[in-house]
């Protein structure tokens, strides 16, 4: 069994699909709509084949401040603690807030949080 794929409602699909493709070098699928709900969506490829679906639709409400029953963050392994540490560097120029690290977590690993658009959670790892 594998996991097929993630998926995450957002506001800005556009911007969640440049975001992933410009800092984590997704390639986007075609557009999807229903013209019936107003519902749209792209699925996301890494380079590992994992997939993110990226979606939207009118009426999304706003969730809970902090954590919640759900989705947490997404974890994404770049291969090396300097490829963490530029990715969160680049990521910190751009604007985008840092949460921890880079840093050897209690549990061994190395890693870095940063909130991406719409403050998705984002664990960059070794």
């Amino acid at each position: 069994m594998r996991l097929e794929h993630a998926a995450v409602y957002v506001r800005d699909l556009e911007g969640a699909r440049a975001f992933f493709e410009e800092y984590f070098g997704a390639v986007s699928g075609p557009a999807y709509h229903n013209a019936g709900t107003g519902f749209r969506s792209y699925f996301l490829t890494f380079g590992t084949g994992a997939r993110l679906e990226l979606m939207t639709r009118p009426g999304l409400s706003d969730g809970p401040e902090g954590p919640a029953v759900g989705w947490a963050h997404l974890a994404v392994s770049l291969g090396s603690r300097e490829a963490v540490d530029r990715l969160t560097g680049r990521l910190a120029r751009a604007g985008y807030p840092i949460l921890s690290g880079p840093r050897t977590t209690g549990d061994g690993y190395y890693e870095s949080c940063v909130a991406g658009p719409e403050g998705i959670s984002l664990e960059l790892t070794v």
